[in-house]
């Protein structure tokens, strides 16, 4: 499950709008930006949830959980040479 903030970070590293990410997701706006302003954990149904985790990972984020010492967070996928 992501949260709001990695969300946000992982359209950031991407350099992403809103608008991008909806498209990409294939969601409306007003479902991104609700999301968004999640203050904790997002509340939405799976399908959408699905949707824009994976259309995050397909352009190239990669989630990473939390553990014992760090809490969550994403990163670009390594790009091939």
């Amino acid at each position: 499950m992501i949260f709001a903030p990695e969300m946000r970070a992982a359209r950031g590293l991407l350099g992403w709008s809103q608008e991008d990410l909806a498209k990409a997701a294939s969601v409306g706006i007003s479902t991104v930006r609700r999301l968004e302003g999640a203050r904790d954990e997002l509340r939405g149904s799976t399908r959408v949830l699905w949707k824009i985790q994976t259309a995050l990972e397909n352009a190239g984020v990669r989630f990473i959980p939390a553990d014992d010492t760090e809490g969550p967070g994403v990163r670009l996928k390594k790009r091939p040479r």
